[in-house]
């Protein structure tokens, strides 16, 4: 019997860690199969599709540049990747290519387990950035009962994904942050600020009540100076590694039919993985 072949493409994708996490999850549970690295430029992405099903591919996940035209590939979307408007992973079912998107899993997984009962009651969150990563955390906060408020510094981006989700979702420029935030349970970093290599992020966590969260989805450093600041002022914090590992829970369950377990293990080994290729992580 073939040996059951997953993959990450991207385009560059020497970066990923999920090859690691993913090979983790096959030696702990003895599975013959393997989860590949794929960079495919752009120019390339119809071909590999091409030949997907006869390669033997039993599903994969997308990453930048492909998250949007993968959509146009596959011969179903899930619900989450329509309303998200990108896809993350890939997988076959009945037959048919599914894209899907579990970002918005990932993102809440992670809150779920750092901060258990965060969301009870609903409340206010305030999200900083209007990317690709944005969209879903958006939607996995709606899908909790909490009304957002979208701060970009490009207000007419914010405004674009309010229009979007419609109905609990509030456009805002970068300075409407203060004030937002005297009200808000949950303060989110949707942007690449604070990550090495880029200017840190500056908020004034001043505003934010004693019982606020606070949740950088950069995982590079793991605390970032926003964690920092939140922790100095006795707030919880939520790092973005976490993200990382509970998005690719149902990936891994979709390909080889076992739900993993995210082990202090693993996210021990990740942890070392990227202080030692990152200096100052």
């Amino acid at each position: 019997m073939t040996a059951a072949r997953a993959f990450v493409m991207g385009h560059p994708i020497a970066h990923s860690r999920s090859p690691m996490l993913h090979g983790y999850w096959l030696r702990r549970y003895g599975i013959d199969g393997s989860y590949e690295r794929l960079d495919i430029p752009p120019a390339e992405l119809g071909a590999f599709f091409d030949r997907f099903r006869e390669a033997g591919w039993i599903g994969g996940n997308v990453t930048v540049p492909h998250k949007v035209a993968v959509m146009e590939r596959v011969d179903r979307i899930d619900d989450a990747a329509r309303a998200i408007g990108a896809v993350n992973t890939l997988w076959w079912e009945d037959g048919r290519l599914v894209g899907g998107n579990t970002d918005a899993i990932g993102f809440i997984g992670n809150i779920d387990e750092r901060v258990p009962g965060w969301s009870e009651g609903g409340g206010r969150a305030v999200v900083a950035g209007a990317g690709g990563a944005t969209r879903a955390i958006v939607y996995g906060l709606l899908g909790r009962g909490l009304e957002v408020a979208l701060c970009n510094r490009t207000v007419s981006k914010a405004q674009a994904l309010a229009d979007h989700f419609g109905r609990g979702v509030t456009a805002h420029g970068s300075a409407a942050i203060p004030g937002l935030l005297v009200d808000a349970d949950l303060l989110v970093n949707a942007t690449s600020l604070g990550m090495v290599g880029q200017p840190r992020l500056e908020i004034d966590l001043s505003p934010l009540k004693p019982s606020a969260v606070v949740y950088d989805i950069v995982y590079v450093p793991l605390e970032t100076d926003l964690l920092k600041a939140a922790r100095a002022r006795g707030l919880r914090t939520v790092d973005g590694l976490g993200m990382l590992l509970h998005q690719a829970v149902e990936g891994f369950r979709h390909w080889f039919g076992r739900t993993p377990e995210i082990t202090p293990e693993l996210r021990r080994i990740l942890v070392d993985d990227i202080r030692a290729k990152t200096p100052g992580a």
